[in-house]
């Protein structure tokens, strides 16, 4: 096996266009925090970014910052932090859920890697997902060729913005190596209102009044019981907790808190986090603490209609042994199965309650190479990914068969 480490475009270039003159399968990979989603990489050759790191550009006054694909995402928080920014779409770290086990590192992503899998977190539904934010890209692709999208600014994006079709590819499009994000001022301080003892259904109509009305709520989530015990060192102990998130200064925080506090009075019994356990319980539902068990036991993320969540969650209990959380006012679904995965009962039942989104996050090898692990296109879309593929990748080099294409 060849590993490359290149420390440069111009060393990802050379790397990329040996293994199209020898038409040879590669693995893109930064620190690996995510090699276990997908189907298993069917490769003999790596191309390892982690050496291709550094901030080249950062203009907090202009709210943007370049990188390196392989810098560390970890390192570019703290250096935001410092300056009272962050990135808004609040990119999870997968390594709590996929570190330790079978051979997965624990080290935390880079940020190459939350652009090629289009990361979010709870505040997804305010401030979207890493698609949104981005704002350029340098990439090689799958022909040996070196090409840039966008840049510094959301204006010089014109014609087809290649920067977001880089978000969510995986790596089988192209091997980027520089990015240019968005940026912007963190919020002074936080705030969860907590709702006690209510069942997933009257948590999605609470969530629901919660997310309508002028609270500005930047994160909505439900814990049923069998979960609460798991985060925040079990502070939240094992009562179902609905969790409302207020973001922004001191005074409006605490006007939106009492605001819907009042709104929300007779739903159930009303519970304050302030700001340090706050941002650490967001942090925990971010990173799907309450399933990082250091098992292997299958963990699906399922994106669905939020008012329907629950209503698949239930019947999905009368078929498999499932636990479950729920992010996003209940539009995303955490899903722990005790046994097999069950893929063909999950995603009829998607289908059956409004249609949506599944991917299996956590699986043994094998059962990630028997079982689609995203979700199955429909015809015209699959045929539009396979002529995209053949554009920007048409020997199909770039870590074959991940997304099984």
């Amino acid at each position: 096996m060849t590993t490359f480490t290149p420390t440069s475009a111009e060393e990802t270039l050379a790397a990329v266009e040996w293994a199209v003159s020898e038409e040879a399968p590669v693995e893109i990979v930064g620190h690996g925090s995510k090699r276990g989603i997908g189907r298993p990489a069917q490769i003999v050759h790596v191309i390892d970014l982690s050496k291709l790191t550094g901030v080249t550009l950062y203009e907090p006054e202009e709210l943007v910052l370049s990188a390196r694909a392989g810098t560390p995402l970890a390192e570019i928080e703290a250096l935001l932090a410092e300056h009272g920014q962050e990135f808004a779409f609040e990119p999870m770290d997968y390594a709590p859920l996929l570190g330790g086990a079978d051979g997965m590192t624990a080290k935390s992503g880079t940020i190459g890697g939350v652009l090629a899998a289009n990361l979010s977190g709870p505040r997804r539904l305010k401030a979207g997902a890493a698609r949104d934010h981005i704002l350029g890209t340098h990439a090689v692709s799958g022909r040996g060729e070196m090409f840039k999208s966008g840049g510094r600014v959301v204006k010089n994006v014109t014609g087809y913005d290649l920067s977001k079709g880089m978000a969510g590819s995986w790596g089988t499009l192209a091997v980027v190596t520089d990015v240019t994000f968005k940026v912007l001022p963190a919020a002074q301080t936080e705030a969860t209102l907590v709702l006690r003892g209510l069942s997933e259904e009257q948590a999605a109509h609470a969530m629901a009044i919660a997310m309508g009305s002028s609270g500005e709520v930047a994160g909505a989530a439900h814990l049923p019981e069998s979960v609460t015990g798991r985060v925040l060192d079990g502070a939240l102990k094992a009562r179902g907790s609905t969790l409302l998130r207020l973001e922004g200064f001191g005074p409006s925080v605490a006007y939106r808190f009492d605001h819907l506090s009042a709104l929300l009075a007779g739903h159930g019994v009303i519970e304050r986090l302030e700001e340090a356990q706050s941002r650490a319980l967001w942090r925990e539902i971010r990173d799907c603490m309450p399933f990082a068990d250091g098992t292997m036991r299958p963990v699906w993320r399922i994106s669905m209609t939020p008012g329907k969540g629950h209503e698949m969650v239930m019947a999905l209990r009368m078929q498999a042994a499932v636990d479950a959380f729920y992010d996003w006012q209940g539009g995303l679904i955490w899903l722990r199965m005790e046994g097999e995965p069950e893929a063909d009962i999950v995603r009829a039942l998607i289908a059956q309650f409004g249609g949506g989104h599944a991917t299996l996050v956590r699986a043994t090898p094998v059962v990630r190479a028997s079982v689609p692990v995203f979700q199955p296109q429909t015809p015209a879309l699959a045929g539009l990914s396979a002529r995209l593929k053949e554009q920007f990748d048409p020997k199909g080099i770039l870590n074959p068969g991940r997304m099984g294409i």
